[in-house]
């Protein structure tokens, strides 16, 4: 699979802050790849860095496996750090062609992009009239004119109500779908879930987390289970050797796992010795669990 991007042991002091430290990550061409981290956890400096708009303190990065420059490289991605910045007075169209005639890129991509992101019937709308949730699809738009690998978003949903955010990450799963490669920086636990294949956790700089999303959240499974005989229940469950801890919750007992193990097992080896359940769900931690899990023991 062909790698877009490689971070080596990234380093980023301000003074005495030290807003990196030794932070990885190798992006592959195709996935979703979310920075994930609470404010001034150092997401928005590691995008800095490789847009090469931040100076790194040490380390290195490199695009396409290093067969290009940065100069040369950054034409092929497209990126949304800031607030989106186009003139009020002009249409949403004009505000397109506008950067097509920057960047040399044919105008035949401004209508298809805007029907890309859903804008195609405010075409002609000044973007003075626009919400937010509109202003942030034209800057996607945007950032697509010129059919980037791998487009760059910082904190997308930020500031939008929760329709806005739901286009948004609809967008987002559409752009994904078609091959592009994306990178975005969120603090919403929610929002990586939802939208991201792969996940790099940050806090203060330092990376807590770095795999896949199902990975994550995969590594604990737990069942919930309820029997008349809570006490029995109990008993005949601490006798198996796949079940590492218990604890007692609203009437369901929690059980923790060492071992994989299916609900279907779990049933059968109760039913054999004598445990009858009126409820058995098996769940994953979800990544907000996790991610809590992650910063509290750090």
């Amino acid at each position: 699979m062909q790698t877009i991007l490689s971070i080596q042991n990234l380093h980023k002091r301000y003074g005495r802050i030290q807003a990196l430290k030794n932070v990885s990550l190798e992006i592959q061409k195709g996935n979703v790849y979310g920075i994930l981290g609470p404010n001034g956890s150092g997401k928005s400096t590691t995008l800095g860095i490789v847009l090469n708009v931040v100076n790194k303190t040490s380390g290195a990065y490199s695009w396409f496996g290093g067969t290009m420059q940065t100069h040369e490289a950054l034409k092929k991605v497209g990126a949304i750090i800031e607030r989106p910045n186009f003139y009020p007075y002009m249409t949403a169209k004009e505000n397109l062609e506008l950067v097509c005639q920057i960047k040399g890129i044919n105008y035949a991509k401004v209508r298809e992009k805007l029907e890309l992101v859903g804008l195609i019937e405010r075409e002609n709308s000044k973007f003075r009239t626009f919400s937010l949730g509109m202003k942030q699809r034209l800057a996607i738009a945007s950032a697509l004119l010129n059919d980037p690998e791998i487009l760059i978003l910082d904190e997308p949903t930020n500031g939008l109500d929760p329709q806005g955010i739901h286009q948004i990450r609809d967008i987002i799963k559409l752009i994904a779908s078609q091959g592009t490669t994306i990178l975005l920086a969120s603090h919403l636990l929610d929002e990586v879930e939802k939208v991201c294949t792969h996940v790099l956790v940050l806090r203060k700089g330092e990376v807590l987390y770095s795999g896949s999303v199902n990975g994550m959240t995969s590594q604990q499974d737990f069942f919930e289970l309820q029997a008349d005989d809570v006490a029995n229940l109990k008993l005949v469950l601490s006798k198996h050797p796949a079940v590492d801890k218990m604890e007692e919750d609203n009437g369901k007992i929690v059980v923790y796992l060492n071992n994989p193990l299916e609900a279907s097992e779990m049933n059968r080896f109760l039913f054999d010795n004598k445990v009858v359940l009126n409820h058995l769900v098996k769940r994953k931690h979800s990544l907000e669990e996790q991610f809590l899990e992650l910063t509290n023991n750090r």
